[in-house]
């Protein structure tokens, strides 16, 4: 049962960003991914757009995890618990 006020998970308070299509589809991709990994490369190959990833970062719905360091300049991230909620998920388990 809902609570009057009370937010479901994954709807944004108002004045709370929401994802873009394409961010919410580069967040969906680390759903299914062990510890939330987000993608690189888009189901094309093609590589994820920079300004794809630094806007979820702002937003905190994204996490740099680790330095790549064969490719220094790629950021190498992974959901927050933030990142799944504004996906209508919970946090998996350690996230």
């Amino acid at each position: 049962m809902r609570v009057e006020g009370e937010n479901p998970v994954g709807a944004a308070a108002p004045g709370e960003p929401r994802p873009s299509e394409v961010q919410r589809r580069y967040l969906a991709r680390g759903l299914n991914q062990p510890g939330g990994k987000l993608p690189l490369f888009d189901r094309d190959g093609r590589e994820i757009a920079r300004n794809t990833v630094e806007a979820c970062l702002a937003h905190g719905w994204a996490e740099p995890w680790f330095a790549n360091p064969l490719k220094p300049g790629w950021l190498v991230c992974r959901l927050t618990s933030a990142g799944y909620r504004v996906l209508g998920r919970e946090p998996a388990a350690g996230a």
